[in-house]
């Protein structure tokens, strides 16, 4: 199971993360840097009490009281001479003992660790002790307040870095909102001119991947167009020998039978060329045209008129408002003409084919409605694929002309609507069409 995770967050995130790792850095190496300043301070004021005592040696005692809070201004001065030194308590003193050079001792006693700072004379040893933790709590309250800046700013650096952030990806959900808007069908290449040039390599290998699919497409198309061109010659020549033949054998079944197939075939072929014509008008920019709608759909009942006479259908208009279109005409003609074709082919004898064509303030509407057996409302889906075809004896039919139907709506950006007619009780189709186009 595959995890996906979120950049922006991620460096959000990792960004945060280093801001703190980076206070922390901080604020140790500004402790640091502190304690070495007030060291090197404070061991200069030890040298120099101990040079200004040592003008004027006289035995001194310092008292440490366990319980009292010391600063760094508090030295714990002790003179003791050298005769003394077996009775000197130097755990309680502070003292250390008896050295030959001066500087600086380290020492720990019972109640914390010193630094004391000793200058051994010609009869005593002076000595400026001061705690360690003394300068330990000076160099941190000195290093908090250099921090403090940082605490202060770090979260207004984080904000606008959380900004910088989602300015700066912005131009990933711009490019995902370009994908999303773009129709399904359309291979044109994406404009990288306003994207950053770390999209541009994807950029372009998206367009190179379009442009093969484009080329996979158009032929594909062609081959299918070709073919059923190419088909289509021969079937009619055998239809015309066939109907010859039937002529002279009138009544042979067999010949009969032969007839339908041709015809089955017959109609196949022109259901794959209209088919490969949807499929360029989709893929390619068709001209917008205006026009009437309702002189469309007069001429497919004029195409298509003997079939109707022939099956004594009664085909004519329920209801034919006026009304302008500004769209691509041959795809509404399409559209048009395979509904009536279905219509027709599915309604029995002495049948009834009603269409409508209306409209209101920004669609177009073309209605029809047939006599025939009608789709069960669960089958509505099915019947929108390709080769589908739900009454496979009543009629010789492809199951292509609502997939073409329903591709091109989409194409038009309109909408089909399958129901049971009220009126006849066959299909009812209903046809939702924009009246204009964006050119």
């Amino acid at each position: 199971m595959s995890t996906h995770y979120s950049l922006k967050k991620r460096l959000i995130s990792y960004t945060s993360l280093f801001s703190l790792i980076l206070g922390c850095v901080l604020g140790g190496g500004a402790y640091k840097i502190s304690l070495e300043e007030i060291t090197e301070i404070l061991d200069a004021q030890m040298e120099y009490m101990a040079e200004r005592v040592a003008l004027d040696v006289e035995p001194v005692q310092s008292h440490f009281d366990v319980h009292k809070r010391y600063h760094e201004e508090d030295l714990f001065v002790d003179v003791w001479a050298y005769a003394d030194h077996s009775d000197v308590n130097h755990e309680h003193h502070l003292l250390v003992g008896p050295k030959q050079k001066a500087g600086f001792y380290p020492h720990k006693t019972a109640h914390n660790a010193w630094i004391t700072y000793v200058l051994p004379a010609k009869d005593y040893q002076i000595q400026i002790s001061q705690q360690q933790v003394v300068r330990q709590r000076v160099a941190l309250e000195l290093a908090a307040s250099m921090f403090l800046p940082y605490l202060v700013i770090m979260p207004f650096a984080l904000f606008g870095l959380i900004l910088i952030i989602r300015r700066s990806l912005k131009p990933l959900e711009d490019f995902k909102s370009e994908l999303a808007q773009r129709d399904s069908s359309s291979l044109a290449a994406i404009q990288h001119a306003s994207y950053p040039e770390e999209l541009v390599p994807t950029i372009s290998e998206m367009n190179h991947l379009f442009e093969r699919i484009s080329v996979s497409q158009q032929e594909q198309q062609q081959f299918v167009a070709d073919a059923a061109h190419e088909l289509r010659t021969p079937i009619t020549a055998l239809n015309l020998q066939v109907k010859i033949l039937i002529s002279q054998f009138p009544g042979e079944q067999n010949l009969l039978n032969l007839s339908k197939g041709l015809a089955r075939i017959q109609h196949l072929v022109a259901q794959l060329l209209a088919l490969a014509k949807q499929d360029v008008s989709v893929n390619s920019s068709l001209q917008l045209s205006e026009f009437k709608l309702n002189d469309v759909v007069l001429h497919c009942v004029e195409q298509i008129m003997n079939m109707a006479v022939e099956k004594e259908i009664d085909l004519g208009f329920e209801r034919n408002i006026p009304t302008d279109m500004y769209s691509i005409e041959p795809s509404i003609h399409s559209i048009v003409f395979n509904l009536i074709d279905n219509a027709i082919k599915y309604t029995p004898f002495s049948g009834i084919v009603n269409i409508s064509v209306f409209n209101d303030q920004h669609f177009a509407y073309v209605q029809i409605e047939d006599s025939g057996p009608g789709i069960d409302s669960s089958m509505y889906g099915k019947v929108l694929k390709r080769f589908y075809r739900v009454h496979h004896h009543l009629e010789t039919g492809s199951g292509l002309g609502l997939s073409i139907v329903d591709k091109a709506i989409q194409h038009l950006g309109g909408e089909l609507f399958l129901t049971r007619s009220i009126e006849l009780g066959g299909l009812s189709v209903l046809v939702k069409l924009p009246q204009k186009l964006p050119g």
